[in-house]
């Protein structure tokens, strides 16, 4: 028996905004979308050329608070070509929230909080 990682799933506040980011910070672009009939909730998949992998950004009609993450010990890591203009882009946009020079890795938090870490092609 065999499994392949298809996507992340992941809940957003507001779905605008976390798209944007995800295409500005990553390349990534809308691939898919699932609306539900009564509009309670919109699923977007978003992805890009390099990878099969999908991250879904799932938004709830009836959210009023943005999630609480707890201690947000999670992250999806992405592996770049260019790391040191990914780094600089990432700092312009002020998303890098953690950086770890010595294991030359940094990570940036989306517009809810959550990490990615960001990984050199080595």
């Amino acid at each position: 028996m065999k499994f392949e990682i298809v996507h992340n799933c992941i809940n957003v506040f507001n779905l605008e905004n976390s798209m944007t980011f995800y295409e500005e910070a990553l390349g990534l672009k809308e691939v898919r979308r699932i609306t539900a009939e009564d509009g309670s909730f919109i699923l977007v998949f978003m992805a890009n050329d390099e990878s099969k992998h999908q991250i879904e950004l799932t938004w709830m009609r009836d959210k009023k608070e943005p999630y609480d993450l707890g201690d947000n010990e999670i992250h999806i890591g992405f592996r770049t070509d260019d790391y040191d203009a990914a780094h600089e882009k990432h700092k312009d946009m002020r998303c890098i929230c953690f950086e770890n020079k010595e294991m030359g890795i940094y990570f940036i938090a989306d517009p809810d909080g959550y990490w990615l870490e960001i990984i050199p092609t080595r």
